[in-house]
């Protein structure tokens, strides 16, 4: 993920009320202490984490508990290294792993079951299915796809591409910079955007031909995003990036009305992120609580200006400007969630030998 991108407090303090009844039934398994709550609760999390220091005192002034954020670098870092350390988890619950790694996590058993206690009906959508949905809840959503500096296409006197196929035409060689599949969740979704493009047998056919169009991997997005684009925060050389369709809102220079980036709605992969309990846990009933916190409004409210991430409550409004300059893309690229399982690895090892990554 990048790494810059209220309800009442009567409601929030009646949840957490109904919560310290309920939680004990609906709560984990196999967990170290479901009989208590610890007043510190340590999640682990991607690089990206950015939550304002106001919204989580709001979370301890109702519960008492403090949080601790531990960043574990990328999510498909983040869920590897749970996988690692599951017999002697590194943390109380997870934020973050999204849907390209989700099977991962819940197959290799490192989460706790918990479902929130109430949550948006709009969350059903974004739900794992089957029996995922026991262990990761959907906390927010983006969309992965290109991005373009349109401030240096218009010097350039060049058209910014508009689809996938024309990253691999002449007129952009040179120019384009994703992150690597195998490091980086944002370089794994538009490998999957691609895959859900042109299907398992022409995908490889197309990132040759990016490849030969002098296309560059970075590690990660902070690389990616922020070196190599011409419109991040260095003095980057490359005018296309793989970025999110929420990106282009924080690129409006001061005193404008409008980005100087736009995103190819017609390139995008959806990512959804989750969390969860992990297993073996210290304070199994405290991650409950924040999941559920993270589920109501002014957590959900507070996503997009910290995180630069959708929320999945559909009620809540986004802030100003996202609606004209960080529209969701209306037909993101779609691969089932049961196929990256069974493929994800074969995936990878076919796009390294064709990167050299």
């Amino acid at each position: 993920m990048r790494s810059n991108f209220k309800a009442s407090g009567v409601l929030g303090a009646s949840l957490l009320l109904i919560g310290a009844v309920a939680l004990a039934g609906c709560g984990s398994d196999d967990s170290t202490d479901t009989t208590k709550v610890g007043k510190t609760l340590v999640v682990a999390t991607h690089n990206s984490w950015a939550m304002s220091k106001e919204v989580m005192a709001e979370f301890t002034k109702e519960t008492g508990i403090t949080v601790k954020i531990a960043t574990n670098g990328d999510a498909g870092e983040l869920t590897n290294k749970l996988v690692l350390t599951k017999d002697d988890p590194i943390a109380d619950g997870v934020y973050g792993i999204d849907n390209t790694f989700a099977t991962r996590a819940v197959d290799a058993g490192v989460l706790a079951k918990y479902r929130p206690l109430i949550s948006a009906a709009s969350v059903k959508s974004y739900a794992l299915p089957g029996d995922g949905a026991s262990y990761l809840t959907p906390i927010d959503y983006s969309d992965v796809c290109v991005n373009v500096d349109d401030t240096w296409f218009a010097k350039k006197k060049l058209a910014p591409p508009t689809t996938l196929d024309d990253l691999a035409a002449p007129a952009y060689k040179s120019l384009t910079v994703t992150e690597g599949a195998k490091t980086s969740s944002t370089g794994l979704a538009f490998l999957l955007a691609t895959i859900g493009k042109y299907g398992d047998d022409g995908w490889q056919d197309y990132w040759k031909k990016l490849v030969a169009n002098d296309l560059k991997v970075d590690k990660d997005w902070e690389n990616a995003y922020e070196v190599d684009f011409t419109a991040g925060g260095g003095k980057g050389d490359r005018p296309i990036v793989v970025s999110y369709s929420s990106s282009p809102p924080f690129t409006i220079p001061k005193g404008a009305s409008k980005p100087t980036t736009s995103a190819l709605l017609d390139t995008c992969f959806r990512q959804v992120e989750f969390a969860g309990v992990l297993k073996g846990s210290k304070n199994p009933l405290g991650m409950q609580k924040f999941i559920d916190f993270m589920s109501q409004r002014s957590f959900q409210e507070a996503l997009p200006d910290n995180m630069y991430v959708y929320p999945v409550d559909s009620t809540v409004t986004l802030p100003a400007g996202w609606d004209t300059f960080a529209p969701v893309a209306p037909h993101p690229y779609v691969v089932p969630p049961a196929d990256i399982t069974a493929n994800r690895d074969t995936w990878l090892s076919q796009w390294s030998d064709v990167t050299g990554r």
